[in-house]
């Protein structure tokens, strides 16, 4: 969709128009609505709009799991346009993830995978660096 500004220079009002340019055909589909291409891998990956909290770090896990960045970006403004003012001033939020699950699971099932992709990410992490897992205590005795 464009605007387009004319000018009423009987009246001094500037009144905007929007317009709308036709899809045509399939050489349009990767474009974003922000102009640029989306790269075909973008179209068609999964990806995961997970839901945290800001202020306490603390993940209420994936919300959904859709195909293509587009139509995650979309769902995702959509639920920040739904989301009632008492829950994001609490600190609610939400983030895409590029994911490999498959779009429309159950999201409790891939909150699940999720979490045990992110434990085997940590451990194989730790494992490589070599260090010791430390284990903090606060306020030190």
């Amino acid at each position: 969709m464009t605007l387009l500004a004319t000018h009423r220079e009987s009246t001094g009002v500037i009144k905007f128009e929007a317009q709308t340019r036709p899809i045509l055909g399939r050489s349009n589909l990767g474009l974003a609505s922000y102009g640029f291409s989306l790269t075909a891998e973008e179209l068609n990956a999964s990806y995961a709009i997970i839901r945290h909290n800001i202020r306490t770090y603390r993940s209420a896990g994936v919300v959904e799991v859709v195909k293509g960045k587009q139509h995650a970006e979309a769902t995702l403004r959509e639920l920040e346009t739904c989301q009632n003012s008492s829950d994001h001033s609490e600190g609610w939020r939400y983030f895409i993830e590029k994911t490999d699950q498959k779009p429309g699971i159950d999201p409790i099932e891939a909150t699940r995978r999720r979490q045990e992709e992110l434990e085997v990410r940590e451990s194989k992490a730790m494992r490589d660096a070599g260090s010791p897992i430390v284990h903090w205590q606060y306020p030190p005795k």
